[in-house]
């Protein structure tokens, strides 16, 4: 065993890679080594011998893998793995950092365009009482534009009933909130999660942002509303943007428009992005309804206003060429990071 010793030793110290270092452990520790057929024999020696013997040759044993694991540790360890795993003379990699995700980078840009103007912003809950949600804004239970928004309704606890809570549909909600709890003048935008219960699709989702906007005061027109949004086009999508309002429906406005800019991409000669239109609709807009300014304890007599509402996916999708609202809330990093 003292042989055996010396020679692994000696063997182990001239090992200088990792084919060797195999070896080396098949040929003095593997099933066909001298050590195992030394431990193998001992059940052949007297008795008085088969105790030194075998304790000896365990000792060897653990000695040898011991030796063997300090070889290769050191050996991977060595300056010549290092310089073959690593090259010292490149840069360094440097660290990947956050950044806003591209739809909080779109609110703060549209609020930040309506806060230049003397808007506050507003937030409100996502789980909404239907008298805030319809009724206030002039959509009773048996009004046919309910059918626009399919709700997520909720149950009572231990009901199949459904209760007169639901998740919000769209961000109007807050105007009712709003002016139940300020006096005229109200200038507000008002950005959040809203809900629809439909089926995705490339331009579809179930959960989505809006940004509602809210002006109320004596003597507001419908040319202030234009002014507004015609300043905010520019802000957002450059000076020199054309914008058109084409007559649209909202329960709450009256009378109501849709908003539409020239594309920038084609400067309005037609293209895909507007799909040969040379406009491209933006958001939805609309004095008040005089019903909804009674709902809250105004006087449509005395005070107007107006209201507007836009989709921020659809807003970032416009800037940034995106065709699939999904992406939003995929979290794929190869979608956010380009942002």
């Amino acid at each position: 065993m003292e042989e055996i010793r010396a020679a692994a030793l000696a063997a182990l110290a001239g090992a200088d890679s990792d084919a060797v270092l195999d070896e080396w452990r098949v040929t003095y520790l593997g099933r066909k080594s001298d050590l195992t057929n030394v431990l193998r024999s001992i059940s052949s020696l007297p008795d008085e011998d088969r105790k030194t013997v075998g304790a000896s040759a365990n000792q060897l044993r653990g000695a040898l893998e011991e030796a063997f694991d300090e070889k290769t540790q050191a050996l991977r360890a060595g300056p010549g793995a290092i310089a073959d795993a690593l090259d010292v003379t490149l840069p360094g990699r440097r660290r990947s950092g956050g950044a806003l995700h591209p739809t909080t980078q779109t609110i703060r840009e549209i609020t930040n365009a309506f806060g230049a103007m003397g808007f506050q912003i507003a937030e409100g809950p996502e789980v909404e009482w239907e008298k805030y949600n319809f009724d206030a804004l002039n959509i009773p239970a048996d009004h046919p534009a309910r059918d626009q928004w399919d709700t997520f309704w909720l149950q009572e606890p231990g009901s199949e009933e459904r209760s007169d809570m639901l998740l919000r549909t769209h961000t109007s909600p807050m105007q009712a909130r709003i002016m139940e709890k300020t006096d005229p003048p109200v200038r507000v935008v008002i950005p959040g999660r809203c809900f629809r219960y439909e089926a995705t699709d490339a331009t579809h989702e179930w959960h989505f942002f809006q940004i509602e906007g809210l002006a109320v005061d004596k003597g507001i027109t419908f040319a202030d509303m234009k002014g507004t949004l015609f300043e905010f086009a520019r802000r957002l999508f450059g000076p020199d943007r054309k914008v058109r309002f084409r007559v649209d429906f909202f329960p709450f406005v009256e009378p109501g428009a849709e908003m539409a800019i020239d594309c920038f991409k084609c400067n309005g000669k037609g293209c895909s992005l507007c799909k040969g239109t040379g406009w491209i609709e933006i958001m939805g807009a609309g004095m008040v309804h005089p019903s909804v300014l009674r709902n809250v304890g105004y006087d449509p007599e005395v005070y107007s206003g107006f209201a507007f509402g836009m989709g921020v996916e659809r807003i970032a999708m416009l800037r940034h060429g995106i065709d699939d609202v999904r992406q939003f809330a995929a979290g794929d990093l190869r979608f956010l990071s380009q942002f």
